[in-house]
């Protein structure tokens, strides 16, 4: 809950600095909901009109969500109604909840899921509100500002690898991406990298998990 209301805080006050009140901080967290996108737009919004820039930067940012989405669609096949909205709902840091939560017992899974990638977005939209006015209101330098959202994965990462015994999913993400970067550079090494995770786990991800529970 921290991370989103801190993380849509300073969404918030970026967004506000580029001239967009809290209005457009809300109405952008409730529609579009892709928290390294939105970041990405308010230099799209506060700079020349390209809209094919524009669709390319978005296709680019957002392909990883196709990896995510792969693993979850068995997870939501029962869902029903709710479906789409897991579906439209499903980002980087909610698939990691989804992935590692575990529903109380006695609670129904589906609307255990539902109702954390619901609450995810809800702080998200206070946070992004709450830094509209905020930004509005003060006045502060907002460099490096944006650097919340390498620390928010930071953290996940950290609190995945000390709540987990089977690390082979960490190094081979953690791996794949230095070696992606070293080869591709940091502007492209994204898309390979998650490509290249994909094939290592869904190649040996099963057997290391099954080494795990002997």
């Amino acid at each position: 809950m921290l991370g989103y209301l801190f993380l849509g805080a300073a969404f918030g006050i970026l967004l506000n600095s580029k001239g967009y009140g809290w209005g457009w901080a809300v109405l952008m967290s409730v529609f579009i909901y892709a928290g390294s996108m939105q970041f990405v737009a308010i230099g799209l919004l506060s700079g020349p009109f390209l809209p094919l820039q524009a669709a390319l930067m978005t296709l680019m940012v957002n392909a990883r969500h196709t990896f995510y989405g792969i693993p979850m669609l068995e997870r939501f096949r029962s869902m029903g109604k709710k479906k789409p909205y897991m579906i439209f709902s499903l980002t980087d840091e909610t698939f990691s909840l989804l992935c590692s939560a575990r529903a109380p017992e006695g609670v129904d899974e589906n609307r255990f899921l539902f109702w954390v990638s619901l609450l995810d977005q809800l702080y998200w939209v206070a946070g992004a509100a709450a830094g509209g006015l905020i930004g509005s209101l003060v006045s502060f330098n907002t460099k490096g500002i944006d650097f919340v959202m390498t620390a928010l994965f930071t953290v996940i990462f950290v609190d995945q690898w000390e709540n987990n015994r089977n690390h082979f999913p960490a190094v081979v993400g953690l791996g794949g991406s230095v070696l992606c970067l070293a080869v591709f550079g940091p502007g492209n090494f994204i898309l390979p990298s998650m490509a290249l995770i994909a094939a290592v786990l869904s190649l040996f991800g099963k057997a290391a998990e099954r080494e795990e529970t002997v």
